[in-house]
């Protein structure tokens, strides 16, 4: 796929290639990141933003070798630190799109913090969480989203702690956006991606992501083809929540909660499924979906929410115009000599 942008009556054709450079991938043969990789080249076509108006930041992992691969301007920053530096960038040239690639480790350890602010401020940035619940770069320790049992080379006998599930630290900070994707379905991680960085404000892009040395298939109870129709619903806003091989499936409300039906069998219709919306301003009803997890219920894939609210960038540049109109500064030495000021 292909975006052509006019530009001072000039057609340019923007192509997923034109956003990959000559650098070798060095990843591991058949690790998620290179679907991951593949996807963002096609979704960056499909937007037709420039490469050179177009920024990927990372912090430290495997996943934040990413910036390596793109003809984009990039950053391969400190670890858990990602979010500082692309809400910095953001702040400072808000014309740049802005994509912050992140490993569960890196985003919901030591930049756990970082992560939960950059959300609530709602930066304009696009943040693709690759979620494959294992520490990769540093050889198989346990992450945050690891769970509890998990036995891993820190900790052989089995974890003792609950993991975080990336949704509900979203809908905590008041999130605007979240989708998830998993790594073998590329035209649903496109679609998603496309649509995050047409969201303004933090989107949250969660992809279930497999490493092949550490932590192999540990989502196969969900990404297998014989069962995923069964244990994965793919939502769209406006269209009704129907999943299984025959499409025969649905969510309905069962009191304050959700539960998956048969159409036909007691008495359940088309009429009874819901209708997914995205935009609706309460998080009620999404943070029920995010947190199907394909055991009892499918597991939500697609986009689950989006909607409008001020964002951190755009207010702090108002807010900056507004203080050099009404004080006359026309730089930074203006404003800081603008006040009491004393010589020794």
């Amino acid at each position: 796929m292909e975006t052509i942008q006019q530009t001072n009556n000039t057609t340019i054709n923007f192509q997923p290639k034109e956003y990959k450079n000559d650098q070798p991938v060095r990843w591991c043969p058949g690790c998620g990141d290179h679907a991951v990789l593949n996807v963002l080249h096609k979704a960056m076509s499909e937007l037709g933003i420039p490469p050179y108006e177009t920024a990927v930041i990372s912090g430290i992992g495997c996943s934040s070798r990413l910036p390596y691969y793109m003809n984009t301007y990039g950053f391969h920053t400190i670890h858990g630190r990602g979010g500082a530096v692309a809400t910095g960038l953001k702040v400072a040239n808000p014309k740049l799109t802005v994509w912050q690639i992140a490993g569960d480790g890196d985003c919901l350890a030591i930049g756990g913090n970082h992560f939960i602010h950059e959300v609530r401020r709602n930066v304009d940035v696009n943040l693709l969480l690759l979620n494959n619940k294992i520490y990769g770069l540093t050889k198989g320790q346990y992450s945050p989203t690891s769970d509890r049992g998990f036995v891993s080379k820190s900790s052989p006998y089995g974890t003792t702690e609950d993991p975080f599930i990336p949704a509900e630290l979203i809908f905590g900070a008041r999130g605007t956006f979240f989708a998830r994707g998993i790594d073998v379905e590329l035209k649903i991680s496109q679609e998603i991606m496309v649509a995050a960085a047409k969201h303004k404000g933090c989107s949250v892009v969660e992809i279930l992501q497999n490493c092949m040395i550490f932590n192999n298939g540990i989502h196969n109870y969900i990404t297998d083809r014989a069962t995923r129709a069964e244990r994965t619903i793919h939502l769209v806003h406006g269209e009704k929540m129907l999943f299984g091989a025959d499409r025969n499936r649905g969510i309905v409300q069962d009191g304050f909660g959700l539960k998956a039906v048969t159409l036909g069998e007691d008495g359940y219709t088309i009429d009874d499924v819901l209708t997914h919306d995205a935009h609706s301003q309460s998080n009620f009803l999404h943070q029920q979906l995010a947190m199907m997890d394909g055991h009892e219920l499918p597991l939500a894939i697609g986009v689950i929410r989006d909607v409008e609210a001020p964002t951190y960038d755009a207010e702090v540049e108002a807010q900056v115009c507004e203080v050099k109109a009404k004080h006359g500064f026309s730089c930074l030495r203006d404003m800081i000599l603008a006040g009491d000021t004393w010589q020794a």
